[in-house]
């Protein structure tokens, strides 16, 4: 009898959750060893916590091992719960988290405001002098701006911050240069493109940069904040980006496969989409108007020439003429003039071709600006404020600058050793002008 009561005696799992009928008995410390197996089908298999990062551990023999949670839907006991509690580690809420990942800027090295600008650059910026008021031509250097450690793809100033500069280079990074301030002129380092950036765009209104690269994505950056707002994530590299001149919110993209999509910085999505089975995007223009832009493509694969140089209708999404150019030579760089109907077209046959803007867009046969050379190098060209000559970067870093009307050869500036890969105009200084090369330099003339 003392055996069967010394056996039935100890209360069971389920009187353990009941309310007790008597005053407890004291009993010895309480000890939180693992019960007896004596229902199997409610023990668990024994191991170790799992750690924070939920790797499987192993477990270390002759170990007192703390009790699995327990499957959802099944009964605990008190018991072990209060084992299962016991054998968690808990967890300190002040403990510090790993910072989140940031979309790699660089510390602001400079200023962006035009507060530390030279004098004679801040009078002429809040003059705003009217476009073609100066004949003069860039001739001398004013600021040599270095930090890119590859090609530079191109250069593009701010509209509503004149004083600011970006450029796009191929070792993935995108600088904004302050380029008169009289300390740092280096004012941003953005590096959140993971490959080389093939082209940077100032928002029309706002101190935002819209990049694009091989990494196939558009990014677009606000400059003050440091802070990238949208990504918009594309199917392929990213050769070339445009705004609409009537629509801020409207882009164009042109892609290495092929592809040319209007997009909507607003929704973040693709509005209208431009078919046609094209080579890589060289370059895209839009008119002055918004209604029609200018697509340049590389037909070497397809050995079709018809396709190199397409008008296009923005509203329906078809061309309007894709016989513009049939010689077998691609063009890397597609400029409207401003006043008058035509553009032009730099031709890797070492000239730029000048077209009717009006249909059915022929090519002048009798006009072209020579003198330059592109020789396979992604070499841009551009128009005055004025519209009276044209810029044109060459393979052998100079800048050469041609009469409109006559094609005639006006002025050669020797600015890099290297090829001069992109020329433009400054939006309120005519006799200015950026320049960057296929070594990573940037130079401004005035």
């Amino acid at each position: 009898m003392d055996l069967l009561s010394a056996a039935y005696g100890a209360a069971s799992d389920e009187d353990a959750d009941e309310p007790p009928s008597s005053a407890p008995v004291a009993a010895g410390p309480t000890s939180f060893a693992p019960p007896p197996l004596k229902r199997p089908r409610w023990e668990s298999r024994q191991h170790l916590p799992p750690l924070p990062q939920s790797f499987p551990q192993p477990p270390l023999p002759n170990a007192a091992l703390p009790l699995a949670s327990p499957a959802n839907g099944r009964y605990v006991s008190k018991r072990e719960r209060a084992l299962l509690a016991a054998s968690r580690t808990p967890v300190d809420s002040a403990s510090p988290l790993p910072p989140p990942a940031t979309a790699g800027f660089d510390s602001a090295l400079g200023s962006i405001t035009d507060s530390n600008l030279r004098a004679d650059i801040l009078h002429s910026l809040r003059c705003q002098p009217k476009p073609g008021s100066s004949t003069s031509f860039p001739s001398k250097l004013s600021v040599s701006l270095k930090g890119h450690t590859s090609a530079v793809n191109c250069v593009d100033w701010s509209p509503s911050h004149a004083h600011l500069l970006a450029s796009a280079g191929m070792d993935h990074t995108v600088h904004v240069w302050n380029v008169w301030d009289k300390g740092n002129t280096t004012a941003r380092v953005l590096k959140h493109h993971t490959a080389a950036v093939k082209d940077v765009r100032w928002s029309l209104h706002t101190p935002s940069l819209l990049s694009g690269g091989l990494d196939c994505s558009l990014q677009l950056v606000d400059v003050v904040k440091e802070k990238v707002i949208k990504v918009f994530t594309h199917d392929q590299a990213v050769e070339v980006i445009k705004f609409n001149p009537c629509n801020p919110n409207l882009f164009l993209s042109g892609g290495s496969k092929g592809s040319l999509r209007l997009w909507d910085i607003r929704s973040g999505l693709v509005t209208k989409e431009f078919h046609r089975s094209l080579g890589t995007i060289l370059d895209i223009e839009f008119s002055a108007d918004g209604r029609q832009f200018i697509s340049s493509t590389d037909t070497t694969r397809s050995n079709i020439s018809e396709n190199t140089i397409i008008v296009w209708d923005v509203q329906r999404q078809v061309p309007l003429s894709n016989q513009v150019y049939t010689e077998a030579f691609t063009c890397p760089c597609i400029r409207y003039h401003q006043r008058e109907a035509s553009f032009v077209a730099q031709s890797n046959g070492n000239y730029i071709a000048i077209f009717s803007a009006r249909p059915p867009f022929k090519l002048n046969k009798y006009m072209r600006f020579e003198g330059h050379g592109v020789w396979g190098f992604p070499i841009k060209c551009n128009f005055s404020l004025s519209g009276r000559e044209l810029a044109s970067g060459s393979s052998d870093g100079a800048i050469y600058f041609y009469d409109y009307k006559s094609a005639r050869l006006l002025r050669k500036i020797e600015a890099f050793k290297e090829a001069c890969t992109d020329v433009v105009y400054h939006p309120v200084m005519s006799n200015v002008m950026a320049s960057c090369s296929w070594t990573g330099e940037i130079s401004v003339f005035e």
